[in-house]
């Protein structure tokens, strides 16, 4: 929950201090929460530094400006969770299906027959410095076009 306040916050942004939705936040005005200030040009409701510290207080207490004490709940996907421990893949596989999706790629545009090496020799090649800064069109269409002539070629010398 965020403690720290500013000249002046929107009612989103005041509902996500005090850790709730906005939609519940809503409900809780007026009864739990102090309403809110509202611009006299556009009558934007806002919230200034005084009345910020009022709605922490209120959370913080767990008694709305009625006096009455009320449960808060944590907003719905807002409220961090652990992180759950990915299975690291062992380096042979990462090695190994570095390029799947480009040899996907070149599966779907007819080159059936292939493999993961072919398409490692095409990209050593053609990006000696690596894919990592290439668009992955480019890369795509680059290899495609290394691979057929490699395989026009292969085909001419039988």
């Amino acid at each position: 929950m965020q403690t720290q306040t500013k000249a002046i916050v929107t009612v989103a942004e005041m509902a996500r201090m005090v850790g709730l939705s906005r939609a519940r936040f809503y409900q809780l005005i007026g009864s739990a929460f102090p309403a809110p200030e509202r611009d006299a040009e556009t009558g934007r409701p806002f919230y200034v530094e005084v009345v910020q510290k009022v709605c922490l207080e209120v959370r913080r207490r767990n008694c709305g400006v009625d006096g009455k004490p009320i449960l808060f709940y944590a907003r719905r996907g807002g409220a961090p969770t652990a992180p759950t421990k990915r299975r690291e893949s062992k380096p042979q596989e990462k090695v190994k299906n570095k390029y799947t999706t480009i040899v996907d790629a070149m599966k779907g545009l007819g080159l059936v027959g292939v493999t993961d090496q072919q398409v490692s020799a095409a990209v050593a090649k053609l990006f000696p410095t690596g894919i990592a800064q290439v668009d992955e069109a480019e890369v795509i269409r680059s290899v495609f076009v290394q691979i057929q002539r490699q395989n026009s070629t292969d085909n001419l010398g039988r």
